[in-house]
C-alpha cells in the first residue's frame, strides 16, 4: 500500500492514516508486532506500563560492566541486551527518562538515538551524569532509558532555485520571540 503523496511505507497492518498526520493500525486496539532478540538473560523484554502510555522502558544488564564512555568522563554506555527487529519505514526512538533528569541529572548522552529498521545489533544507552562524574548510579534492571516506534516518511529531495515563501522566512535563532 501507498498513499501517494505521502510516500510512506504502510505495510498491510496500517488500514488509512488519519486526519493531522496520525496512522491507524488495522482494527481497535490492534498493535504493531516488533521482533526481539535477547542477547542476555538478565534481558527485560519492554512492555507499555500503562494503557496510556507513549513510549515503553530499557533496561540495563550487566551494569556493572558498562563501558566508560570514550570522550566523555561523565558519561558510561550501558547495554540493554536486547536487539529489535523494527518494520521497514519505522524507527525506533530512544529518549531520557523524565525521572533521571528530574531527581539525579542524568541524560542520554546524544539527547536522543535513533535505531534505523536496518540495524539488527544490541541496542545500547550512553547516559551522561551532568554532576559529578559517576557510573554505579545504575544497577543491572534498572530503567535507563525509554523508547517509542514512529513511522519514518520516504522523501525524495528536490534541488530548487527559489522556495515557498513564510511569514517567518529566514529568521533563524530567537527570531519568533521564544
Amino acid at each position: 500500500m501507498n498513499y501517494g503523496a505521502w510516500g510512506i511505507y504502510t505495510g498491510s497492518n496500517i488500514k488509512a492514516p488519519l486526519k493531522n498526520g496520525f496512522w491507524k493500525f488495522g482494527i481497535a486496539n490492534e498493535m504493531m508486532r516488533v521482533k526481539i532478540k535477547k542477547l542476555h538473560d538478565a534481558a527485560v523484554v519492554p512492555k507499555l506500563a500503562s494503557a496510556g502510555a507513549a513510549c515503553f522502558d530499557l533496561c540495563a544488564v550487566d551494569a556493572d560492566k558498562f563501558k566508560p564512555h570514550p570522550t566523555d568522563r561523565h558519561a558510561a554506555i550501558f547495554r540493554t541486551g536486547l536487539a529489535f527487529e523494527v518494520p521497514e519505514g519505522f524507527a525506533l526512538m530512544v529518549y531520557s527518562r523524565s525521572g533521571h533528569g528530574f531527581k539525579d541529572a542524568i541524560r542520554l548522552s546524544n539527547c536522543v538515538g535513533i535505531i534505523d529498521s536496518d540495524y539488527r545489533g544490541e541496542l545500547m544507552v550512553s547516559l551522561r551524569a551532568d554532576g559529578e562524574p559517576r557510573a554505579n548510579y545504575i544497577r543491572t534492571g534498572d530503567r535507563i532509558a525509554q523508547a517509542m516506534i514512529l513511522p519514518v516518511p520516504a522523501v525524495q529531495f528536490v534541488l530548487a532555485d527559489e522556495l515557498t515563501e513564510t511569514a517567518r522566512g529566514a529568521g533563524g535563532f530567537g527570531s519568533t520571540g521564544a
